[in-house]
């Protein structure tokens, strides 16, 4: 016989549901069981579950599916797993629940699996509720093989026309890099609904085929279905690989005619989408629009600005997003760090380091890389090196950013040392076509060429990768600062494809040091075919004929310049001074304070010399200094 429902449990059923109006004798005639169910069905914290659980118990009321799918949905990982341990002979909905909490809720997919073929083994069938969840679980895992096997055991249990397990077929394929297979299961679909059209489109999408998704949006629309959101987040990713805004802005257009919300998930995409077209007004037209912004809204356009060079409106944006009181994330870092390095910020820079340190994301890969980064081309290598050598992890980019870290600092050697040490105890950190670019970079600033060009050969016979552009281009700049000059323009003439104006204009300038006009003259002539609005090619060719006295070859580069409407571009720097950031133009003398500017440079050349170096001061150099003492004189 059950025994008397206690009093609490009453309690417990009034303050779950105070729309029940029955009265307690009716509650108490009600079987227990029923009574708890519902309870557990209105629940809302782990401790009010615990309570109708210990009731269970007292009453031997054997519920565990219900009180399993009820932990899952509460999200408590240990409770969850211990019930589901006690249970003694788990059905097929007890695997399904955990399996599903472990796929969609605890991101476990190691687990999930290990509880697929735990199921298997006891000798319950997986249905078509185990299927979906399991297929996402390898998607996550890259687990091919494991979800080619289950692809086959589908067809064995008849579910090859369940739609969910389809869908989730779909993305498994794509995730793991097999869009063909993804193709042919979308296919084989013979009545698709806007999930199937939206499996096959994100699949394309995140995949980096973007035209293809494109092309199945239209077709999709032609056959009259109606995107929705996850299909219009999908197709502006495309949009924004393919740089193509102008279909991104017929989808804002269909998000406003059809008075859809302009909700995070889609204006992030949005935002991400012109920021990667370049059309970061608009980018910031829609953020600014949207009335809600949560870290992935302010993440989307900070990080347009960083991409975009806009380092200065990206770091403004993020102490805005700090006044806004929304914590940042390790995206955000990101973001912020690549633009702190490339104006060099260092003290934002510092501050970020702090933060990350703080909230425990010091050690994630991704932000210590970013560290590495920002210490490097901000000029504080020991920072970088700490940042390095504390991370618990390191990939193939931590070790890249390092070696050309040192490389960028002249340490040519300490660079190639990290080189060996990733070869021997990087793992599965292997060097790639990046590595072999900043280890070359490090040859280059080191001036060892026969070292370069060991680590050149070595590319192909020993790592089995193809020399790219870029290291040729390293080669040529190698060779042309060690005055081989017609070295590096036989090695230009052994490549495969078209040299870029990086190993080109590294050549010429190599030319206007040694002054070699015959070489010159041939890396000019490619070079006005490459970029024929790069002032710097005219400016340095003109002035290799004028160092040798051919001053009507010299006045013919500068009108060429001028009939082709190109214009020199000024220098331009920045200097932290106490977290303020100053912007320096060349020939700009009306600077704040531009006399003691000039006065501590005047100082550097003095010790300079002293140093046993020559300043190279040009003529307008000099005129500069001479113009802003005039300028700062004061009136009598």
């Amino acid at each position: 016989m059950l025994k008397k429902a206690p009093s609490n449990i009453i309690t417990c059923h009034l303050i779950f549901s105070k729309t029940y109006s029955h009265s307690k004798q009716q509650n108490q005639q009600q079987p227990l069981s029923e009574t708890l169910l519902f309870l557990l069905k209105k629940c809302t914290s782990i401790k009010q579950l615990q309570q109708i659980h210990t009731q269970m118990l007292i009453n031997s009321i054997h519920k565990p599916n219900f009180l399993l799918s009820k932990i899952i949905d509460l999200k408590h990982f240990t409770y969850a797993s211990l019930l589901f341990s006690h249970i003694p002979h788990p059905n097929d909905y007890a695997f399904n629940v955990m399996i599903r909490g472990l796929t969609t809720t605890w991101h476990n997919y190691s687990l999930a699996l290990h509880f697929y073929y735990h199921m298997k083994f006891l000798g319950l069938t997986p249905n078509n509720f185990t299927y979906p969840f399991l297929f996402i679980a390898c998607a996550n895992l890259f687990a091919l093989n494991h979800g080619r096997v289950a692809h086959s055991s589908i067809f064995k249990l008849g579910l090859d026309s369940d739609d969910h397990t389809y869908h989730s077929l779909i993305t498994m394929y794509a995730r793991c890099g097999e869009l063909g297979c993804a193709r042919h299961v979308f296919d084989e679909i013979s009545e698709r609904d806007l999930v199937s059209w939206n499996s096959m489109i994100s699949g394309y999408s995140k995949m980096g085929y973007a035209a293809d998704a494109v092309g199945l949006f239209w077709e999709m629309r032609g056959l009259g279905f109606e995107p929705d959101e996850m299909t219009l987040v999908s197709v502006l990713g495309a949009c924004g690989d393919l740089g193509d805004s102008s279909l991104g802005r017929w989808v804002e257009g269909f998000v406003v005619e059809n008075k859809m919300e302009l909700n995070s998930y889609v204006g992030s995409a949005l935002i991400d989408m012109y920021g990667k077209c370049g059309d970061l007004l608009a980018a910031r037209r829609v953020f600014d629009s949207m009335v809600k912004k949560d870290v992935i809204t302010w993440n989307a356009m900070i990080t347009g600005y960083a991409q975009n060079g806009m380092s200065d409106e990206s770091i403004m944006l993020f102490n805005g997003m700090r006044e806004a009181g929304v914590d940042p994330d390790k995206i955000t870092l990101i973001g912020v760090l690549s633009s702190c390095a490339s104006i060099g910020a260092l003290d934002l820079g510092k501050w970020v380091d702090t933060y990350a340190s703080e909230r425990g994301l010091q050690h994630d890969i991704y932000v210590a890389t970013a560290l590495i980064d920002m210490y490097a081309k901000c000029g504080n290598l020991d920072n970088a090196l700490k940042v390095f050598e504390d991370m618990p992890q390191k990939n193939e980019v931590s070790w890249n950013a390092m070696i050309s870290a040192l490389a960028f600092h002249g340490q040519g050697q300490a660079a190639l040392s990290l080189f060996k040490r990733m070869s021997k105890e990087g793992g599965v950190a292997c060097p790639n076509d990046i590595t072999f670019v900043a280890v070359l970079s490090a040859c280059v600033h080191a001036g060892l060429v026969d070292e370069g060009r060991r680590l050149f050969d070595m590319m192909s016979s020993s790592f089995g990768l193809i020399p790219k552009i870029e290291h040729y281009s390293c080669m040529i700049d190698l060779l042309a600062r060690a005055g081989r000059l017609y070295e590096a323009w036989d090695f230009i003439e052994k490549m495969p494809e078209k040299p870029d104006e990086v190993a080109l204009g590294a050549l010429l300038g190599a030319c206007h040091k040694c002054r070699n006009v015959d070489v010159s003259q041939r890396v000019m002539q490619l070079l006005l075919e490459l970029e024929p609005s790069n002032s710097g090619n005219y400016v340095i060719s003109s002035k290799i004929f004028a160092n040798l006295k051919r001053w009507d070859d010299s006045a013919r580069m500068r009108v060429l310049m001028r009939q082709k409407g190109v214009t020199k571009t000024p220098g331009c720097s920045w200097i932290e001074v106490e977290t303020q950031l100053h912007e320096f133009h060349a020939g700009d003398s009306l600077q704040h304070n531009s006399i003691e500017i000039y006065e501590v440079i005047d100082m550097l050349y003095e010790d300079l010399k002293r140093e046993g170096y020559i300043p190279m001061i040009g003529e307008f150099a000099e005129q500069g200094v001479e113009e802003a003492r005039l300028l700062q004189r004061p009136m009598s």
